[in-house]
């Protein structure tokens, strides 16, 4: 399902004394399939907008599209039900969201609330406790008896139970250790391919913007004010720095490298693995 918005607005708080504009005239498209990285400064509108694609919120003015469905500020909560099944979002920290005796009822809970059949639910839920690298015996465990890391995968199984073709992260890996941070980033990466997901992250991380996604969108101040392809986008290093936003540090180091050495890598290094084999291909032709 492509998601697109058109003109959309949001304020909080709308019509009282209290109001705050969150979204300004926001457009962008989101193609079905693709993998789409949501940055910005703090404050810039990205978890506002997100929550705009499942109609948790709905626009104050404009549009929301997702698939065949338009989302304004009169759609119906009845309206809404199928969307939320097809979007899927995993919060900052979503293992705070946990609150069943057993890790089993919990990924189960979503799919039943939509009507799966409790057998069925079970039968997922089992497959995500393997797919997820959970042990066996964690089914009949409280999900409060385990550690962090596995309570959050036993949260995103629970969004991913009921089979959500549009994949949302906020911030997914906030609060987790480096390797930690990279094996939830690989399995979300892995989720995307496989199962052919549409998956949009909130992210502060340049470096996960530029190594996973296809896509970027780049939000300031409640606008959408910049879109391309990570090499598009992060080609423009004095524009992201009026939106207060850096380079990821693979592209920081091979500008400097080309300033100090004269010697161009060609095409833009947007992880580690292509900076390393850049500069090796820039070196060994010098010595030619």
């Amino acid at each position: 399902m492509d998601i697109s918005l058109q003109q959309v607005g949001y304020s909080y708080a709308s019509g009282t004394p209290f109001e705050k504009r969150a979204l300004h005239e926001v457009n962008a498209t989101i193609k079905s399939g693709s993998y789409t990285a949501v940055i910005g400064h703090t404050g810039s509108g990205k978890s506002t907008l997100l929550l705009h694609l499942n109609g948790l919120l709905k626009p104050t003015e404009g549009t929301v599209r997702v698939g065949d469905v338009n989302i304004t500020a009169g759609t119906k909560a009845k309206e809404l039900k199928e969307i939320r099944k097809r979007v899927g979002i995993v919060f900052q920290f979503p293992e705070h969201q946990l609150f069943e005796e057993t890790v089993e009822k919990d990924i189960m809970f979503g799919p039943m609330n939509f009507g799966v059949p409790a057998e069925e639910a079970r039968r997922r839920a089992h497959e995500l406790i393997k797919l997820l690298g959970l042990p066996e015996d964690v089914a009949e465990k409280s999900p409060f008896d385990l550690s962090g890391g596995q309570m959050r995968r036993v949260a995103i199984a629970g969004v991913l139970a009921f089979k959500p073709s549009i994949l949302i992260l906020d911030e997914p890996t906030a609060g987790l250790d480096p390797r930690g941070r990279k094996e939830i980033m690989e399995l979300f990466n892995r989720l995307h391919e496989e199962e052919g997901l549409t998956t949009i992250l909130v992210t502060h991380s340049m470096e996960d913007a530029a190594k996973y996604a296809d896509h970027i969108l780049v939000m300031h101040e409640g606008r959408s004010v910049m879109a391309g392809t990570p090499t598009e986008v992060f080609s423009d290093a004095e524009r992201l720095k009026t939106f207060r936003l850096g380079l990821p540090r693979s592209v920081a180091f091979q500008r400097d490298f080309e300033k100090l050495t004269g010697k161009p890598l060609g095409k833009l290094a947007l992880t580690e693995e292509q900076l390393a084999s850049g500069i090796a291909a820039a070196l060994k032709d010098g010595e030619q």
